[in-house]
């Protein structure tokens, strides 16, 4: 067994204040940054799941802004996530497995589906929900991260700067730092220039964002109850999170509509949606490359022409 199941096994017993003994520990899915695993242990009443994330101690900031993330979400009590039961851990030299000690957070174990339908719609319905509660800042107290890219944060009461320094502006130094192609760069300056135009008459809501909200990061349990994770927490235009979900597909019709029968979008919301996505095409081409970087000049030549 990996000699980081009986480690994980012994801080999940002092969390809950009950002992564990590791029994099976099977990788299953779980992103392309972790490695993840079911941890299946052995306690006096009986054998208990466990959903894993793993990494090098280098990592642990990743875990504890995911697990703040839940936190927060599981706060708004509005959504279902999976509980936080420890984490993040830094392990000792007994659960070594090569030169740097592990890190690793552990989640409650779910039984997770596809959303269909009918939890598509339960979740459009909940999102207007969590998005409706209210907020006193833009932003977020801590930075934290977006897939493996980290995420500025300070607390703002103007979204528009908070936007433009700690979302856009960002990526386009990290583009430059990676070498993109310079004229993407100088038309997203422009982008960042002439944005305004986009909230002459309309003023956002600070609304608690999940901020990471694409297909891969929401399922359902098998009574139909929606379940998101792996969030890139903060307060922002509720607009942003529904931008992100039409970005790569895979919701239902029936999430849309039910999000827009709770709380309707104005009618240039199309425009903010590409201006809002460009801030997670242009992290994919940072972190990626490839066809992202010919997606991201054309976003941003897009929502150039709208202007």
């Amino acid at each position: 067994m990996d000699p980081i199941a009986a480690a994980v096994a012994r801080s999940i017993g002092d969390a809950t204040g009950a002992s564990h003994a590791a029994f099976s520990l099977e990788p299953v899915g779980g992103g392309c940054i972790h490695r993840a695993f079911k941890l299946t242990t052995d306690a006096a009443d009986g054998k208990h799941s466990w959903f894993v994330k793993a990494n090098d101690a280098g990592k642990a900031p990743m875990f504890e802004a995911e697990a703040r993330g839940l936190a927060s979400l599981t706060r708004a009590g509005v959504i279902r996530v999976p509980g936080v039961i420890t984490g993040p851990v830094i392990g000792d030299d007994d659960s070594r497995d090569g030169d740097e000690a592990p890190a690793w957070l552990v989640l409650e174990w779910l039984d997770l589906m596809p959303l269909d339908g009918p939890s598509g719609a339960r979740l459009g319905e909940a999102l207007a929900a969590q998005h409706r509660r209210p907020q006193p800042k833009f932003g977020w107290a801590r930075d934290n991260f977006i897939g493996s890219s980290p995420q500025s944060n300070v607390l703002a009461d103007d979204w528009l700067d908070f936007w433009r320094t700690h979302r856009l502006q960002m990526q386009f130094r990290y583009a430059a730092h990676n070498r993109l192609p310079s004229r993407m760069i100088s038309r997203g300056e422009r982008l960042l220039a002439d944005a305004e135009i986009l909230f002459r008459n309309y003023s956002p809501e600070k609304s608690l964002l999940h901020g990471d909200l694409w297909s891969g990061n929401t399922s359902a349990l098998e009574d139909g109850t929606p379940v998101v994770f792996d969030p890139a927490v903060y307060v922002g235009d509720r607009e942003a999170d529904l931008a992100m979900t039409e970005l790569f597909g895979g919701f239902p019709k029936d999430f849309h509509s039910a999000y827009r029968n709770a709380w309707p979008l104005s009618d240039d919301y199309p425009v903010r949606r590409d201006f809002y996505n460009v801030y997670h095409v242009l992290n994919h081409a940072n972190l990626f490359g490839g066809s992202y970087i010919g997606q991201a000049e054309k976003l941003i030549e897009k929502v150039l022409a709208e202007f």
